[in-house]
């Protein structure tokens, strides 16, 4: 096909959600790149947002791709037959987080994942008030968009109203808000790191005081790990990075290995709430579908057995001394490969995007931050082509 006329049918056939794509035909990736039909090459500095963590294409994926769809793809409803990807994955996952963190859930992504935690949260609890912060992004079905942080979450949802009742929003990183979780709240959910809003850290402490507040009404915690789980942060969960251990994480993005894949985790005994009253307390056709599972679990094998995760944070270091300096550069917010660097204007970010289009960089912004870009690319990236990519992006600075 043409591309002139593949470019026509994309616009003409593909559901957009933006009035301007960025209409960039990809013929192929591999590593920290991706080509066009022309032959064009572009660092890949989203990763799919933090999807592709072990580089594109790794062939460690492929093959495990590849020998389980000759196996068996989809042969029943998750839960009902013994399929080796799913338990294999599961009890590896079960593994590495911490006790008692061993019931996984398998489901098809991060938004879905969300939706299963909370229907979780309120049957163990019996409870119906969920909290979440503000500047929060959880997805866009209908209960996690419900999540999105008032105030700049109501752009993305004043037109989807009515949502989820009995939610209410505080500040990250205010310990005082935390007062406002009470006997009432089935959940908090939060991210360990806040990725939408522009990469913001936990503060000091404030993980742990979360966590204690919790305790101290009977509230769930819920993590969102969709983004900063599998290694993004520098450990292969945030949760082991910042000392805290929520009751349910909600894994996706990097999990599934480029594949669409989701999970949420808990103990046996809150997991076991979906069992009764009613059954099927949340079912799913595709969730831990075998070739999604042969993925995820073939890329955390190669992130473990190439020490990947241990390199991350001296890469992320790498970056920030390489642009930190730059005139145009406001500040950099950093939590191992996941960082926002701040340009403080839109004008500037939106013209260092056409830049970047020009000389072979992907990037963008975030939902709540539109003054600062996004660098998460590939954890397997380079040191060389981490250099060589902030050289590129200062050059592209340069003509702001």
């Amino acid at each position: 096909m043409e591309h002139p006329i593949l470019r026509k049918q994309f616009l003409a056939h593909v559901g957009q959600t933006s009035p301007s794509p960025l209409m960039i035909e990809v013929a192929r990736a591999e590593g920290s790149f991706f080509y066009t039909p022309e032959g064009k090459r572009y660092y890949d500095l989203v990763a799919g947002v933090s999807v592709s963590n072990v580089g594109h294409c790794n062939p460690c994926v492929v093959r495990a791709v590849q020998e389980q769809a000759a196996r068996y793809m989809h042969v029943m409803v998750y839960g009902e037959l013994v399929e080796r990807p799913q338990v294999a994955y599961a009890a590896r996952i079960a593994e590495l987080l911490p006790d008692p963190l061993s019931s996984v859930y398998f489901v098809n992504s991060g938004a879905e994942a969300v939706e299963g935690a909370l229907k979780l949260a309120k049957r163990f609890t019996g409870r119906t008030e969920l909290i979440s912060m503000c500047r929060a992004y959880h997805g866009s079905t209908h209960g996690a968009m419900s999540m999105m942080g008032t105030p700049e979450g109501e752009e993305w949802k004043a037109a989807f109203r009515p949502l989820l009742p009995d939610v209410q929003s505080i500040e990250f990183n205010d310990f005082a808000a935390l007062e406002r979780i009470t006997e009432r709240t089935a959940c908090v959910l939060a991210e360990p790191v806040q990725g939408e809003a522009g990469v913001r850290t936990p503060a000091e402490g404030y993980l742990a005081a979360l966590r204690r507040r919790c305790d101290e009404v009977g509230a769930l915690l819920i993590f969102d790990e969709i983004q900063t789980g599998m290694g993004r942060t520098g450990a292969l969960f945030a949760m082991l990075r910042y000392g805290t251990t929520p009751d349910i994480v909600c894994l996706a993005k990097a999990f599934g290995g480029g594949m669409p894949l989701g999970a949420f985790v808990s103990s046996k005994r809150i997991m076991d709430a979906l069992q009764t009253a009613p059954v099927l307390g949340h079912i799913t056709t595709f969730g831990g579908h075998p070739v999604c599972c042969a993925a995820g679990l073939a890329a955390l094998d190669y992130l473990l057995g190439h020490r990947v995760v241990e390199q991350v944070e001296a890469k992320g270091a790498l970056y920030e001394s390489s642009l930190g300096d730059h005139p145009a550069v406001r500040e950099i917010r950093r939590s191992g490969l996941l960082m926002a660097v701040e340009l403080g204007s839109p004008e500037k970010l939106f013209r260092t995007m056409e830049l970047f289009a020009e000389e072979g960089i992907l990037s963008d912004w975030f939902l709540y931050c539109d003054t600062a870009f996004r660098i998460s690319p590939p954890l397997t990236i380079s040191e060389d082509e981490v250099r060589d990519s902030a050289r590129i992006v200062r050059a592209c600075l340069d003509r702001l």
